[in-house]
């Protein structure tokens, strides 16, 4: 066989030589150890100069060795999938450090008392109090929401997708754009102006009704792609047999699309349930339970976390309540996420025969 060399190939570099498995890792250690060499010598004390120095030298490092034994086409492939997995690690970075904080200092309240008393009379200052009233209210807030904004999402979501056409679908669309990109605070400041016009005063669905307006465009966007998704012969094969059209929505689209309608809905939750500005001003806030959500006002987590973080002035009991309570917000939305892949994984369409 011949060994013949292509022009950009380099000098000595044999076709069909390849990388062994071990080597790019061999090239990372590498670089991690020359790196905080350099910062050693050159005084860095950030440990992310560090990284950043490691991250240039191993993209290097792929270049120069993959250059030299499998010549430079190769080399390019390599220094790209690099480039992919540095972007991967400092995307991670943030992450991880935000969990690891959150985690370190929110557990150092957390615990079943926290989880299953109110501040009720416990000054802000004083230590002791929990956050069940506000894990009441989040979930009764964020559930009224969901109940109101979930099915107008979908709904709208259909007609754009099987009935809409003409100048009404061009400005739901354009109406669901301009929605997904307001403020949070707009829609507070929208329910705020009905309650003004109402003479209401602060209460839980009011927040809700915020929340609703904020979560439909996401639930509409996010069912509009997976019911793009069905393929057409199967709406064509149902209404060949002469099904309705609305049954054949009903029977055959939307069950095939569930699972990616679901893990919209899910994401949505998700969204909906960190956000503070609607809930501060509609909510108001309060350290004792109140479990009805449509009279007097009510706390949240959000809420909860903001007012005890700005009464604690970077320490004392209000602090480490708003860290633990910070956990809990994050756990809960983790298992909202974790709810939605399940979900999505068992109501995805089967393959196979």
């Amino acid at each position: 066989m011949s060994t013949a060399l292509s022009p950009r190939d380099g000098a000595g570099v044999r076709r069909g030589a390849g990388l062994p498995k071990w080597s790019l890792w061999a090239v990372a250690a590498g670089s991690v150890a020359l790196a905080v060499g350099i910062g050693l010598v050159a005084g860095l004390t950030s440990h992310v100069q560090w990284g950043l120095i490691a991250a240039l030298l191993f993209v290097l490092g792929t270049y120069v060795v993959a250059t030299r034994v499998e010549g430079r086409r190769q080399a390019k492939d390599r220094v790209a999938t690099a480039l992919v997995w540095v972007a991967f690690l400092l995307a991670l970075v943030p992450l991880v450090s935000l969990v690891w904080t959150t985690v370190s200092r929110g557990v150092k309240v957390l615990d079943g008392y926290f989880l299953s008393h109110s501040m009720g009379l416990v000054a802000d200052s004083e230590p002791g109090g929990g956050i069940y009233h506000a894990i009441l209210g989040s979930l009764e807030q964020v559930g009224l929401a969901t109940a109101i904004g979930a099915p107008i999402g979908v709904l709208t979501a259909i007609y754009l997708v099987e009935y809409g056409r003409g100048r009404l679908a061009l400005a739901v669309t354009f109406f669901v754009d301009v929605m997904t990109g307001i403020p949070s605070i707009v829609a507070g400041l929208f329910i705020l102006s009905l309650m003004l016009i109402l003479d209401l005063q602060p209460f839980g669905f009011a927040g809700s009704l915020a929340l609703a307006i904020l979560m439909m465009p996401v639930v509409v966007r996010s069912t509009e792609e997976m019911l793009k998704l069905v393929p057409n012969e199967l709406r064509e094969a149902s209404l060949a047999l002469g099904i309705p059209k609305w049954r054949t929505i009903l029977k055959v689209v939307l069950p095939t699309s569930l699972g990616g309608i679901t893990t919209g809905v899910m994401l949505a939750v998700a969204r909906i349930a960190g956000e503070t500005a609607p809930v501060l001003l509609l909510v108001f806030g309060n350290p004792f339970i109140n479990a009805n959500p449509f009279e007097g006002a009510q706390a949240s987590l959000p809420l909860y976390i903001y007012q005890q973080y700005a009464q604690s002035a970077g320490a004392g009991a209000a602090y480490d309540r708003a860290w633990a309570a910070s956990l809990t917000l994050i756990a809960f939305v983790m298992i909202l996420n974790l709810v939605a892949r399940g979900i999505a994984r068992w109501k995805a369409p089967k393959t196979g025969r």
